[in-house]
């Protein structure tokens, strides 16, 4: 029976949209309208500012943890795991509260990666702010983290999570797959415009 709450538990839990919230109750802006049209915390920082951006990548992270900690309380199973991470992560991406449609999920896979693998998560996390910072690309980053995460686990011996750290690498790139275009053609915004 845990193998069927709990990642209903974790999807519903993570659909949760906060990035809209935050922009709707703060800033009476709707992200899906705007920007980049996607809900998460680097649309709602510069639609919004930064504050407002970290409070949705707090939160988002945090939904992914929290779904998958709690799952962990109940069950002893690295497979029942790895199903309940896999459905946090959907959940974000396929907003139930949202017709199904949501935002590119890469917060919410570093909380629920980093509640079964800490280390692993880390790692994964630290390449992604280090390309970040080298490119001025919040996507390139997310690439990045899709590309480590499935390394670091393998690599911090949580081998049973490599199966599932891959089918959401693949996720991750296919939410990119505008972004990827853009850095194709040298369209992306960076993180921080440059100064006229």
């Amino acid at each position: 029976m845990a193998y069927i709450i709990w990642p209903i538990v974790a999807f519903v839990l993570c659909s949760i949209p906060f990035g809209l919230f935050i922009a709707k109750t703060c800033c009476n802006i709707d992200p899906r309208e705007d920007g980049s049209r996607n809900t998460g915390a680097t649309n709602v920082a510069r639609l919004c500012g930064f504050k407002y951006g970290v409070a949705t990548l707090v939160l988002d992270v945090g939904k992914g943890f929290v779904s998958v900690l709690m799952a962990s309380a109940w069950m002893d199973s690295d497979f029942g795991l790895s199903i309940v991470v896999l459905a946090a992560i959907l959940g974000h991406a396929f907003s139930c509260f949202m017709d199904f449609k949501g935002g590119k999920a890469v917060a919410t896979t570093v909380g629920a990666f980093l509640a079964v693998s800490f280390w692993g998560t880390f790692f994964s996390a630290a390449a992604c702010l280090g390309m970040v910072a080298l490119t001025g690309h919040v996507s390139m980053g997310s690439l990045t983290i899709a590309l480590a995460l499935p390394v670091f686990m393998f690599l911090t011996g949580h081998f049973a999570y490599v199966p599932v750290a891959l089918i959401v690498m693949v996720l991750l790139f296919w939410r990119h797959k505008e972004n990827i275009h853009r850095l194709a053609r040298g369209e992306e915004n960076p993180w921080l415009k440059p100064k006229a």
